[in-house]
């Protein structure tokens, strides 16, 4: 097991009804003037915008919002939002929302204290000194990040999609009501599930073998997404299942399972790729090219793959033949994902890529040949054009 430091610092309200505690919550972090942030109409023809501005009233909190944030948040949205704090004197944000709207409000947070171009963070030009601090209120089990220190933003000037990680984004509060998951569409919440999967799965593929206390919690993670996901089909409004995958997205990327080992990450940035040329739903990417990278990469560590075939897949160990046992892993979870209806390929996600097209994504994800991704094994442009055009 490696060194690692562990830091969670957000307070997790987590409950029905729980969005009537908004004011109180951001009254405890000292918040006067706060930037509502948010995404689609959904916040609103629901209600809950609604009740957060009767909780904000109640506490005689003063607001401003800013609606908008898109999968795949824009970094042009984010600029609107630092002109609007710094321009309204916002010392605190509340983004309402999921991984997007989150995501956003942390590059706002960061941006508004920031002198410079906020992208230059992303660009790792300069690193993030001070943030307004934020809240959220989840609508969604998806990216956690809630209670991750992490943000990912899409810049339209070439599409470049771009993440950083600081505990300075870091959000005060989550506000978890699964209530307000129920009116999520079929591929929305299973596209979140996916998510949730692929981080628990990017930490749990390392190299570090004596991790069995960690490994223990992620495939138990695993298990109890994949068991709530197959209920959620039939049953899009039963309250636990809703509140295992909304708490698991909060696990499954706050660090609790990737401690003691480096992970691998390489599936993210493949993904993040082409969120950025092409907008895909990020947990459908994610499927359509694990299969892929598994398959290219599995054989620098045979042990690892089967140890997720065998306790996570249920697959029988062939003692005579490993390979086969990593193989049938890596089929039962994409028939999983066909099974909630994700794809498992760039074509299902409605993408007919070019030989050009699969150049400039391996182009870009290494950062333009100037770095490679991975832990299992390190990917080079060559390696990712490859595993782009497997998944094909």
């Amino acid at each position: 097991m490696n060194n690692f430091q562990y830091y969670t610092p957000t307070k997790v309200v987590f409950g029905k009804n729980t969005e009537e505690q908004t004011g109180a919550l951001i009254k405890e972090q000292k918040g006067g003037k706060v930037l509502v942030h948010y995404g689609s109409g959904s916040v609103k023809r629901s209600g809950l915008l609604d009740r957060i501005y009767a909780s904000l009233d109640e506490a005689g909190i003063s607001y401003v919002s800013l609606g908008g944030a898109v999968p795949n948040p824009r970094l042009s949205l984010v600029y609107e939002g630092i002109n609007l704090c710094q321009k309204e004197g916002v010392d605190f944000i509340l983004a309402a929302g999921g991984g997007s709207a989150i995501d956003s409000a942390k590059a706002i947070a960061l941006g508004t204290k920031y002198e410079g171009d906020v992208w230059d963070l992303y660009l790792k030009k300069a690193a993030p000194m001070d943030a307004v601090p934020l809240g959220v209120i989840l609508t969604i089990a998806a990216t956690g990040s809630e209670m991750s220190d992490s943000t990912v933003i899409t810049n339209e000037e070439g599409w470049l999609k771009r993440g950083l990680h600081s505990s300075l984004v870091r959000p005060r509060f989550a506000v978890m009501n699964p209530e307000l998951t129920y009116t999520l569409p079929e591929y929305q919440t299973m596209s979140g599930c996916t998510d949730i999967l692929m981080h628990t799965l990017e930490r749990y593929f390392s190299h570090e073998m004596d991790t069995d206390l960690v490994d223990s919690m992620a495939e138990g993670l695993l298990k109890s997404v994949m068991r709530a996901a197959r209920v959620l089909l039939k049953e899009p409004k039963d309250y636990n299942a809703r509140a295992e995958v909304l708490w698991a997205g909060s696990l499954s990327h706050n660090g609790l399972t990737g401690c003691g080992r480096s992970g691998d990450w390489a599936c993210h940035q493949i993904e993040h790729e082409l969120g950025g040329m092409f907008d895909v739903a990020h947990g459908a990417g994610l499927a359509a090219v694990w299969g892929s990278w598994a398959r290219y990469v599995y054989k620098d560590d045979v042990a690892r793959f089967a140890k997720f075939a065998v306790n996570v897949m249920g697959v029988p160990y062939d003692y005579s033949d490993p390979e086969k046992t990593v193989l049938e892993g890596i089929e039962r979870l994409e028939d999983f994902f066909r099974s909630i209806h994700m794809p498992v390929s760039i074509r299902e996600l409605g993408v007919e890529l070019t030989d050009a097209q699969i150049k400039e994504l391996a182009y870009k994800c290494t950062y333009m040949d100037q770095r490679t991704v991975g832990g299992i094994r390190k990917l080079g442009k060559e390696d990712l054009a490859k595993i782009y055009e497997m998944a094909r």
